[in-house]
């Protein structure tokens, strides 16, 4: 079998297999800077040649642009309003706690920690001492029921929250 040929990169100066496929063209290798200066190599040999100089300009194209523009008043001045809210205010949500935490206490972890950061994972271990997922899972629901309680006012009834350290405590982390 035949090896493929090394060429040497414009750009970096490196040698590099090229893309079988475009073997006799490929002049720049895959990397970053090389790929955006074989661009910029293509576009000004594109446009150096004479028939491309007034590509979009000219009388014609002016016209079409003007036209277009008429069609379509306001586009390039539609837009976000200033200081308009991009979500509603999540406090004036109803919370209704017993039905969703029944819900949620048969998931895995993965299941309710998905669409949240990993930062809420890399607190909460800490704060249980463990990075066990069943851990972390549990702390989670007890969690999630005391933050619950707290929304709906019902924090503070002699409610028992969790066995997780507390702040002061020997096994508690600083935050």
């Amino acid at each position: 079998m035949k090896h493929p040929r090394l060429h040497k990169c414009l750009c970096c100066g490196e040698l590099f297999r090229a893309d079988p496929r475009n073997i006799r063209h490929q002049k720049y290798c895959s990397q970053a800077t090389c790929r955006k200066a074989s661009k910029a190599a293509s576009q000004r040999r594109w446009l150096a040649k004479p028939e491309n100089r007034d590509y979009f300009r000219g009388p014609v194209n002016v016209a079409r642009v003007q036209f277009w523009r008429q069609a379509h008043p306001g586009y390039r001045h539609r837009g976000t309003k200033k200081g308009a809210a991009l979500q509603e205010d999540s406090r004036t949500q109803p919370v209704d706690t017993k039905a969703q935490s029944d819900l949620l206490a048969a998931n895995a972890l993965q299941d309710y920690l998905a669409s949240q950061p990993a930062i809420l994972i890399g607190l909460i271990a800490p704060i249980t001492d463990s990075a066990l997922q069943e851990d972390i899972a549990r702390s989670t629901r007890r969690l999630l029921e005391l933050g619950r309680d707290i929304l709906s006012g019902r924090a503070g009834d002699g409610h028992q929250t969790s066995n997780l350290p507390r702040a002061g405590s020997p096994g508690a982390y600083p935050i």
